[in-house]
């Protein structure tokens, strides 16, 4: 998985993670796990909604979304602003967005059959 053996002469890409890092990166994955939390993480990518247009994206009750938001909103993976009386919420940047459309495109690749890329 690393490039070098000699952890001296690697760069910070190339050194193994750290216990924060992984422990961050697995409250990440675990949010994820959700279907309705990578639906909302889906239609955050492409930018702002607010609670009542992510429900109705999703299918789920606003009260069930607001939850879910805020559970990401804990686990660093969306951010919000305020619009007057209305939050407004977005992918927390481009390595959240990223994730997710892989994810998905993976599973695609593996319902379809479509060959493997890098």
């Amino acid at each position: 998985m690393y490039a070098r053996d000699n952890a001296a002469g690697a760069t910070a890409g190339q050194q193994p993670p750290t216990g924060a890092q992984v422990d961050t990166a697995v409250t990440a994955l675990k949010m994820l796990a959700d279907p309705t939390r990578l639906r909302l993480l889906w239609q955050l990518r492409e930018g702002e909604h607010d609670v009542g247009t992510l429900a109705a994206a999703v299918g789920a009750a606003r009260p069930a979304v607001s939850q879910h938001l805020a559970k990401l909103l804990l686990a660093g993976l969306v951010a919000t602003r305020r619009d007057g009386r209305r939050v407004l919420y977005r992918a927390r940047g481009g390595h959240v967005r990223r994730l997710v459309t892989e994810v998905l495109y993976a599973a695609d690749h593996q319902l379809t059959g479509a060959p493997e890329h890098d």
